[in-house]
């Protein structure tokens, strides 16, 4: 394991603390932050900002099959998520891992095998990775393996997808983009549609198999939710089995219907920065204006998350502090990480330094390990230890 940096105290910077961002200094000592008298680095010209918790994330998948057919080796695919993560200013990241009767990338197997490298990764990596599973509904089938694994592999966190009506319509209706899913499943089209005909074939087990999940996952301590809810009756049915996490809710409705139910709601920050879904569905801007989004997540691009706080603060929809905390303490709140999120004495030191004059990440520090270092700022922290004066108090 990396060694934790130096105990030290950044000053001069503008902390985000409390919902407000102020001149302050933060201390850190091994892997926790501190309000001690410590060696000083001057951040005079940055901000420092809780880091980054991205709870969704597939853009992890381009390091594992940079093409559908030519997978890497799993470890040195972690090893480039996490670097790719740090200079984003990402400290903690779910990767979300489907469970689906797609198979191959997306099936049963390659789930299990993420799951494990991950556990391995946590030995060496910075970041702190971890594996959402998106369980399709149903992969009845699988039911009991897809508990089993949650419990050996210590996942924490599953969503329900059920993509089976979305592949059935496209099978219909655009078959060349019904061609192009398959291919990157790599399947043929006519086995593609017999997994999906298998698939349908079980749609009456399907209530049952989500109780016994639901069931499981409570024993567990997991969190679990729903992913793409179209209208208010799907949200209101998965927050009755303790689905309680509304991820990409299609329509306001759905978001609404979660609200009223005080169910959480995460959309993707390539949707705020983009200006809206590259799916047709609902802006996460409108959900954001009416206070009916709790957090973004990367989705399939890590460099929106950064980028999404700032476009709401400059577009006018929210404060920057605010903007920031639906990428920081917002998500914390969901996945109950009561150790990270905010900045606060006690807890750990994970923390971004922006330089305000370009907006650039050039630092990320991850539970107390520099896990990212760039630009002028470099400098500053690696001077030589004369360099670091005693705190004045």
């Amino acid at each position: 394991m990396t060694a934790f940096l130096p105990p030290l105290r950044l000053v001069g910077a503008d902390l985000l603390m409390d919902g407000r961002i102020e001149r302050a200094a933060i201390g850190l000592a091994e892997g926790q932050l501190r309000d001690d008298r410590l060696p000083e680095v001057d951040l005079t010209g940055y901000l420092v900002l809780p880091g980054i918790i991205d709870l969704h994330g597939d853009g992890f998948e381009r390091q594992v099959f940079p093409r559908p057919t030519a997978p890497f080796p799993m470890a040195a695919a972690l090893q480039a998520t996490d670097r790719e993560a740090a200079a984003h200013g990402v400290t903690t990241a779910w990767l979300a891992q489907s469970w689906s009767w797609e198979g191959g990338h997306r099936g049963p197997d390659q789930a299990e095998a993420l799951m494990a490298a991950v556990l391995d990764h946590r030995e060496t990596g910075l970041t702190d990775l971890r594996v959402q599973i998106r369980a399709e509904t149903h992969l009845v089938e699988e039911t009991a393996r897809l508990i089993a694994a949650v419990e050996r592999f210590r996942v924490g966190y599953v969503v329900f997808n059920d993509h089976l009506g979305e592949g059935l319509a496209m099978q219909r209706h655009q078959p060349a983009r019904f061609a192009q899913w398959a291919a990157k499943a790599a399947l043929d089209p006519a086995a593609l549609a017999h997994r999906m005909e298998t698939a349908r074939a079980r749609a009456r087990e399907v209530p049952r198999a989500l109780c016994q999940m639901a069931e499981a996952f409570d024993r567990l301590g997991v969190v679990y939710g729903s992913h793409d809810d179209p209208d208010a009756e799907t949200r209101e049915f998965y927050s009755m089995i303790g689905a309680r996490v509304s991820e990409f809710p299609t329509r306001r409705r759905a978001a609404q219907a979660a609200r009223a139910a005080g169910d959480p709601v995460v959309m993707g920050a390539p949707n705020v920065v983009r200006g809206g879904s590259q799916a047709g569905n609902i802006a996460a801007e409108e959900l954001i204006r009416e206070g009916l989004c709790d957090a973004l997540v990367s989705d399939y691009h890590i460099p929106a998350l950064a980028m999404a706080a700032w476009a709401l603060a400059d577009r006018g929809h929210l404060t920057f502090a605010r903007a920031w905390g639906l990428i920081s303490s917002g998500p914390a709140r969901i996945l109950r990480l009561a150790d990270r999120g905010r900045i606060a004495p006690g807890l750990r030191a994970d923390l971004v330094v922006i330089c305000r004059e370009t907006r650039r990440i050039e630092a990320t520090i991850a539970g107390g390990r520099l896990s990212y270092l760039s630009g002028r700022l470099a400098g500053r922290f690696l001077s030589p230890p004369p360099a670091l004066r005693l705190a004045a108090e």
